[in-house]
This record gives C-alpha cells, structure tokens and sequence, in this order.
C-alpha cells in the first residue's frame, strides 16, 4: 500500500574472509605507539555492585523476575567493540579496487557506538577506474596512482554528511599518513585506532604523530583477538530472532 519496492537479494559468494594478519604485511618493524595506560578493550563500560544490586531490585519489584536466582543465558563469545569495527573497517576495504593495498575506515560515536561513516581508497566519482593509472610504479609521477586515489580516511569523513564527527573514533588497519591525518584533525576527531604502522619511520607518517599530538588526538594501536572472521552469507538459520 505504502509503494515500498521489496527485492530478495542472493549474495553472489557463499561468504566473505577477513584476513587480520595477510591483508597488510608489514614492510618495516613495526612500533607500538598506542597511549600509555590504554587497553586495547577497554571500550565496554561495566556496571558497578551498586548498580546490578539496584537493577536486581528493580527487576523484582516490577517484573517479578529475580535475575540471580533464575538467569538467562547470553553469548559469551561475541567479539568486542574494537574488533568488531576494526573487522568492519576490512569488510570495507573490500570495496577497494587498488590491486596493492586496501583500506577501509569507519567513523564511529564513542558513546552510542554508533557508525557515522565509512570510506575505502579509491579514486574520486566521476573518474574512471579504467582509464587512471593503479600503479605504484611509473616513468612520470602522472603514471602511477598516487596523484589521483583519494584515501580512506578522507573518504570517510567526505561520506558523513551533515552527521557531526566531532570528538569521534576512526578505525582503520593502516596508520594515517599526513595528508589523512590533515583531515582528521580538522573533521574533529579525537581518537585513531590502527592496526598496522607499516611505515612508521616515514616522514608522512612522522608528520601524522607531530599533527596528531599537538592537536590531541589519541593513537591506540589494537590487534584483533582473532587472525581471521569468516562471514557466511547463504547460510541457512535454524530460528528466527
């Protein structure tokens, strides 16, 4: 009645891998540059004594239901938060139609946790990804692909519309080199979460960690708890939620 279009959509893969360790091998040492102090899952707020005491309360009172005597199960092996977004940031990636390098970023509210945007390197719209040059490699600076692939970090925050990225959390697998930490910087963002920091010693990469420092905007290095996600996609449930 509403005239709105319904189409069932069959994915064209039985499912999609995600490759923490393989996706982007580091070419020089790495360096662990995450703040001092920082846990790599500390995102996940827990609640106090107090507070399950008077929440327990509560449920009896209101619902007759004591939670301590009579507990429901939940799953104990869902991922975590950074491993969940640092996972969407490689789903992302996948987008990507560099033959060498994919990234992927995704801009997240630290509070609500919820995703203000996402982004992948790639050329600008309009531009033809069969006419531009994807090599790294070239006899002019014209042939190769530096001058013209937008990164996904500019990406991302060019996808966010009029949603406010101020004081949000970037994930993404390679550390920002200086033109994305620019634009970091200036989108508001106030913490970067990276995985790998292939190049590190780099003079972008130097000029990042200078910005990024004098601007306050927190680096926390995190390595996924797994080395790879397998995601089914024609996979039959037994139960509907």
């Amino acid at each position: 009645m509403a005239g709105v279009k319904t189409t069932q959509y069959t994915p064209t893969v039985p499912r999609i891998d995600l490759q923490f360790v393989s996706a982007l091998a580091p070419t020089t040492q790495e360096v662990d540059i995450s703040s001092e102090g920082c846990q790599s899952h500390s995102c996940s707020s827990r609640l106090g004594v107090d507070d399950k005491e008077r929440f327990r309360d509560l449920m009896i009172r209101e619902a007759n239901y004591d939670p301590v005597t009579t507990p429901s199960t939940h799953r104990t092996d869902s991922i975590s938060w950074d491993d969940y977004f640092l996972a969407m940031a490689f789903l992302t990636a996948k987008r990507s139609k560099d033959p060498n390098t994919q990234v992927g970023a995704v801009i997240v509210h630290p509070e609500t946790k919820r995703i203000l945007a996402l982004g992948y390197n790639g050329f600008p719209r309009g531009c033809d990804d069969n006419i531009l040059p994807w090599a790294r490699h070239g006899e002019s600076e014209l042939h190769k692909k530096y001058l013209y692939v937008c990164h996904a970090e500019v990406n991302a925050v060019l996808n966010k519309g009029s949603t406010d990225v101020k004081g949000a959390t970037l994930y993404v697998a390679l550390f920002p080199c200086n033109e994305c930490a620019k634009t970091i910087i200036q989108a508001g963002i106030k913490e970067v979460v990276f995985m790998s920091d292939t190049y590190h010693h780099t003079d972008a990469c130097r000029a990042s960690r200078i910005m990024f420092q004098m601007a306050g905007v927190r680096l926390r290095k995190h390595i996924p708890a797994f080395q790879s996600l397998s995601l089914p996609l024609r996979e039959e449930r037994d139960s509907i939620n």
